[in-house]
């Protein structure tokens, strides 16, 4: 059974484990979620059954979520004991997110063996919580290892296919990719508008694929627009279904610090990271911080976003080629290419398989 969900961030890792269980282990997997995550959509489109619990946020919401959220939680506990005793599951599996929390509750007061699968630098209260609880753990980040009982690095299962991408051509026209998970960013969209012509008219050849989310795609595309940037040379789209060939093209990166990361380290791509100030407990910022401390990202905090501040940075970097290698080498020697193996050969050996 895997838990968890809400965002793109969770649920995509979520799906790559359970592929790897159900399609080279021969395993019966069964996802956990809530009504109002992305989890909803991708997993019954990748043909596993998603089973949905109430639960909610404690973190940087009012206090009346948190008393609607303190609530839910015993409600969200007793229905997961009962799935869990309706599935009998061998090993549950945490991926982080809304439901998670009361599934590996429920698990580790049934006596359930559980795995945890943590890619931020720094656990989320869940599972700060229940670290030493858990019967294992697969983290990102070897400074995370702390936090849990029999925790190992494995990495973030990352697409097999962007770890083998092909070299960018020499002189090719250079190009930015634009993205942010599944609902996009505020900040890029309202900002990279402001310095998309400047951009295009200094920086020779270069194009521009911006992902938006569905809720900003008009207005920033508007916005480019009227920016008088040369429309041949942008694209603002609501969703990028093909990331590893838009990682292939890109020369530089602007994104969050999820777990965008560890694709853009597997992909080997020098990246402005811009963590959300609001997550949880700060982890963006924590992630980029170990990316940017090996020399394989530049990082400018959302405070500090400025038409002149995201133009400076990413100026630089678009023109400077020695420098994009060197920290798209850097960004590549980050990347842990057998994460999905190990984290899935973890839950077999939970399962004493």
């Amino acid at each position: 059974m895997i838990a968890g969900g809400g965002t793109g961030g969770h649920v995509v890792p979520a799906l790559a484990i359970g592929r790897r269980l159900r399609d080279a282990h021969g395993a019966e997997v069964r996802f956990v979620g809530t009504s109002r995550g992305i989890e909803t959509k991708l997993v019954p489109e990748a043909g596993f059954k998603l089973e949905l619990v109430r639960s909610g946020q404690l973190k940087n919401v009012s206090l009346m979520t948190k008393l609607r959220t303190a609530l839910d939680v015993p409600l969200g506990v007793l229905h997961c004991v009962g799935l869990l005793r309706a599935f009998r599951p061998q090993v549950v599996v945490g991926v982080g997110g809304y439901a998670s929390g009361p599934m590996m509750l429920a698990a580790v007061l049934m006596g359930v063996p559980t795995l945890v699968y943590e890619p931020n630098a720094v656990p989320g209260l869940t599972n700060r919580v229940l670290g030493k609880r858990v019967s294992a753990a697969a983290v990102n980040f070897r400074q995370t290892v702390s936090y849990f009982r029999n925790a190992e690095v494995t990495g973030v299962p990352v697409r097999p296919e962007i770890f083998e991408l092909p070299e960018r051509v020499a002189g090719a026209a250079p190009r930015l990719l634009v993205t942010a998970g599944s609902n996009g960013a505020l900040v890029f969209n309202e900002t990279m508008p402001r310095i998309a012509a400047r951009l295009l008219s200094e920086v020779p050849g270069l194009t521009i694929v911006h992902q938006s989310g569905p809720k900003r795609l008009e207005a920033t595309r508007a916005e480019y627009s009227a920016s008088g940037a040369d429309a041949a040379r942008w694209s603002v789209k609501a969703f990028l279904t093909d990331m590893p060939e838009q990682y292939a093209a890109a020369d530089v990166v602007l994104a969050r610090s999820g777990s965008t990361t560890a694709e853009l380290c597997a992909a080997g791509k020098a990246s402005v990271l811009v963590p959300l100030a609001t997550a949880a407990d700060d982890h963006q910022r924590k992630n980029a911080e170990v990316i940017v401390s090996a020399g394989a990202a530049v990082m400018l905090l959302q405070k500090d976003v400025t038409p002149e501040s995201l133009y400076g940075a990413l100026y630089a970097l678009l023109t400077d080629a020695p420098w994009r290698a060197e920290m798209a080498a850097k960004a590549k020697a980050l990347a842990k290419p057998g994460a999905l193996d190990r984290i899935a050969a973890m839950v077999l050996e939970l399962a004493g398989r």
